[in-house]
């Protein structure tokens, strides 16, 4: 199937008309949108704001054709694609949403879920591939739309591992290689610093002067304020629909007001010092003293942090000292190392190099501590330093928004009474006591962030540590978390305020520091650090550098970091073979060692795996860290081979345990079959990109296309599987995490309690899965792929001389193990 362009409209005709549209998440019982009314014409450049929980991403959603409501009717690109009016069957017309997404763009909240591979361009070409494009248009596309975010040059970095502002450009330009009639953007900028809103602003007024259509999802008034049109979303209503003069002071007049369903209203319930032990009465305007002798509430001298041996430091060589009672807030770019020092500081992650002592608890001293001194120390921390993540649905996992605020209080050996008590003052304080009973991963962005920061105020912490507190919150509950820490700043608490606000800054802080690439640029007075800041986003934007938030503060490091695409005198010998290839003879080795039993065998498998490894040139020691927990698992069953089998002479004796020699060799031969199958396997995963792997799969699987098996969507499933493996494992790395900053047993409780802290993170990692999941459907659809059917190739693979050679060196191998059966 030939590409066929993407079908145009009329200049004259709507590109989104929206009639009495009304939408539900729980079958009715609440309305998230209801009655809305809306046309958008092409050329417009739309902002839509409103307080959390209005119903504005649903509405980003909906006008991006990937959602359908529950009753109404919307027109997009001049189609009907949903009407209530007609029969229950054909209310929602599936071959009119395919055609209309096509030219509509869209680009998610957490770009994360919309990056289905980790090659950038290969991620970039997924769209119009999806839309059947021919390959030289969609070269030319790919190049285009990376020019226009200022990812030239990143075509082969590994999108997952890139920090949030060049996922956004990457979601972006996916978007753009579409060529869209019109983008719907849902807070591109919430986690990004002034550089990259400037960017994406910049891209925005780009299309705008192009004639294209843009819908924007934004809490930022300065950004609204640029755009043609605005629209005020409040409780699921439109209040406010025009030019920016008209329309915003509706929103101001909104934000000014009290509604408790938003989880933004301003509270002046206090709190029962007798109970949260933290009053929140009238706040003092001083604040706390400390004379030098005092113990710091941060100290850290030459604190350093990688993630692997051979990167840069993440944290290099850092000192700080932070009195009690003082509030310091973090600038810098993004992924200098602010959120890696949040960690650091709260005890989640160790520190490779230096000292620290947090809340008068020595936690490492040259890097170390004693395993046991550890456990204890980190008991006491969480009772006194609370966590605010940077994404908070990441901190998230009970049923219930009570449930999950009580988690902490409960840990810290507070009784029923107590916790239910914080719980309750602490949900008034911030407006979120209508949502108690609620999930909390059925609220908005920034309803999840206030249940994260409530959760956290509820175990009273003398020291507080906020990553991005305020990202993704409308102006009222920004208001309403500032009021809260200014009067726990009266109250004697140490704030460490990590922020792009500079409004924040100056607001909140004593002190400031300013990193860049792990690196402390500045610290001190909050003035002198600002104008640092000022001048260091100068520098790199004169210098026409604009990666300056080209680091990654991730959470483990994954396996796929060694990409031989990714290394910096070309690919490997193994990375370039053909992925069809190299599937099948990895599968074909894998399968020929379980047939190893003799030692030549053994030791011509392990050469011909080393060799293999080489020349895929990665280091095997961190080929085996990829694997070692499977490793230590077979380490363990072929223990209990070795004890079990009674076989052959013995060589000694412990009671009735008895070792023999074939025992042994049983052994050492079982773990070396599966550990090559496992270093085999790992190898193929580190070697291969998720789109390599859904074309060799589609490819090796399409004789089975004519018995009418759907192997473009068998091999899509199994490459997005793949891909999304390193996310979930992130995720279930940060509920403990999560749970461990809360006081939870899973770092430093009892063997039985860890094991149930372990257990209790199988249903929240299932949540997530299921999460991600539904996002990644929704993305997939706002993406065009509706299967394989007419779906073009932006890469082509050729069965080379090489691919040969290999092919007939691991057939050479197989023969040999089969003659050595007979030697």
């Amino acid at each position: 199937m030939s590409y066929k362009p993407v079908q145009t409209i009329r200049d004259d005709e709507p590109l989104a008309v929206l009639d009495e549209v009304s939408f539900s998440y729980d079958q009715g019982r609440t309305w998230v949108l209801d009655h809305v009314s809306l046309t958008i014409h092409r050329g417009e450049r739309v902002a839509v704001v409103g307080a959390n929980g209005s119903g504005k991403s649903t509405l980003a959603l909906l006008l991006a054709g990937a959602l359908a409501p529950d009753r109404g009717r919307i027109e997009l690109r001049g189609q009907v694609v949903f009407d209530s009016a007609r029969p229950w069957a054909e209310r929602v017309d599936t071959d009119a949403y395919r055609q209309v997404r096509e030219g509509i763009g869209m680009v998610f909240q957490n770009p994360e879920d919309q990056i289905v591979t980790t090659v950038t361009e290969d991620d970039v070409a997924f769209g119009p591939e999806n839309q059947g494009m021919a390959r030289p248009a969609m070269q030319a596309s790919v190049v285009r739309s990376l020019k226009e975010v200022d990812l030239s040059g990143r075509e082969r970095s590994d999108p997952t591992r890139m920090s949030g502002g060049q996922q956004q450009r990457v979601s972006i330009a996916g978007a753009l290689a579409t060529d869209p009639d019109m983008l719907v953007m849902d807070e591109p900028g919430a986690m990004l610093d002034s550089s990259g809103r400037s960017r994406i602003s910049a891209i925005m007024a780009t299309m705008a002067e192009q004639g294209k259509t843009v819908v924007h999802i934004t809490h930022h008034l300065d950004e609204a304020g640029t755009a043609s049109r605005v629209i005020v979303l409040d409780q699921g209503h439109i209040i406010a629909d025009g030019p920016p003069d008209q329309a915003l002071p509706t929103l101001y007049r909104q934000l000014n007001t009290d509604s408790p369903a938003s989880g933004a209203g301003r509270h002046t319930a206090d709190w029962d010092a007798n109970t949260s032990g933290v009053g929140l009465g009238q706040r003092t305007e001083h604040r706390h003293d400390t004379s030098d002798e005092e113990e710091p509430a941060v100290e850290a001298k030459g604190l350093s942090y990688r993630f692997s041996e051979g990167r840069r430091q993440v944290v290099d060589h850092l000192d700080l000292r932070l009195e009690k009672g003082r509030t310091l807030a973090i600038l810098g770019p993004n992924g200098s190392g602010k959120s890696t020092l949040a960690r650091l500081i709260c005890a989640l992650i160790r520190p490779t190099e230096g000292d620290l002592s947090v809340a008068g608890i020595p936690l490492t001293v040259g890097g170390h501590t004693p395993r046991r001194a550890r456990n204890r120390r980190l008991g006491m921390l969480r009772q006194r330093v609370g966590y605010v993540m940077q994404k908070p649905e990441h901190q998230l996992f009970a049923e219930t928004v009570a449930q999950d605020v009580a988690y902490g209080p409960s840990n810290l050996g507070f009784d029923k009474g107590d916790t239910a008590l914080r719980v309750k003052q602490v949900l008034t304080l911030l407006g979120l006591e209508e949502l108690s009973d609620r999930s909390p991963f059925d609220l908005s962005g920034g309803q999840q962030r206030l249940v994260a920061l409530a959760g956290v105020l509820a175990t009273s912490p003398k020291i507080l540590v906020l990553d991005e507190v305020t990202a993704g919150l409308d102006p009222k509950a920004s208001e309403t978390i500032m009021t809260v820490l200014e009067h726990l700043q009266g109250e004697g608490v140490t704030i460490i305020l990590i922020t792009h606000d500079e409004e924040e800054v100056i607001r909140l802080a004593d002190q400031a520091l300013l990193m860049n690439q792990g690196h402390m640029v500045s610290h001190g007075n909050v003035g002198k650090v600002l104008k640092d800041y000022h001048d260091l986003r100068a520098r790199i934007s004169s210098s026409g550098n604009h990666e300056e938030d080209s680091g990654t503060e991730q959470i483990e490091e994954p396996a796929s970091e060694s990409k031989a695409e990714d290394q910096a005198d070309g690919p490997s010998l193994i990375a370039r073979l053909d992925p069809r290839a190299k599937m099948v003879c990895f599968l074909m080795l894998m399968v020929t060692s379980f047939f190893i039993g003799t030692g030549p065998q053994l030791i011509l498998g392990a050469l011909v795996t080393l060799a293999i490894i080489m020349a895929a040139r990665i280091s095997p020691l961190k080929l085996m860290k990829s694997v070692s927990g499977l490793l230590a698992l077979l380490v363990l069953v072929a223990l209990l081979n070795l004890l079990v089998t009674r076989d052959g002479t013995a060589l000694t004796r412990w009671g009735p345990l008895i070792i023999t020699d074939q025992g042994l060799w049983a052994a050492l031969v079982y773990t070396c079959r599966f550990g090559l199958v496992l270093l085999l396997g790992a190898l193929l995963l580190m070697t291969t990109t998720p789109t390599q792997m859904t074309d060799a799969f589609e490819s090796l699987l399409s004789p089975l296309g004519r018995l009418g098996v759907h192997t473009s969507e068998i091999s899509l499933v199994l490459s997005l599987a793949l891909r999304f493996i390193p996310t979930l494992v992130q995720e279930m790395q940060s509920i403990r995490e999560a749970q461990a900053a809360r006081g939870g047993s899973i770092e430093s409780g009892s063997p039985s309690r860890r094991a149930r802290a372990m257990a209790a993170i199988i249903i929240p990692v299932f949540a997530a899965a299921l999460r991600h999941a539904d996002n990644l459907g929704q993305a997939l659809d706002a993406r065009s792929y509706h299967g394989g059917r007419g779906r073009t190739h932006y890469r082509i693979s050729r069965m080379r001389g090489i691919d040969y050679g290999f092919i007939t060196l691991v057939a050479v191998y197989f023969v040999l193990l089969v003659v050595l059966i007979f030697l």
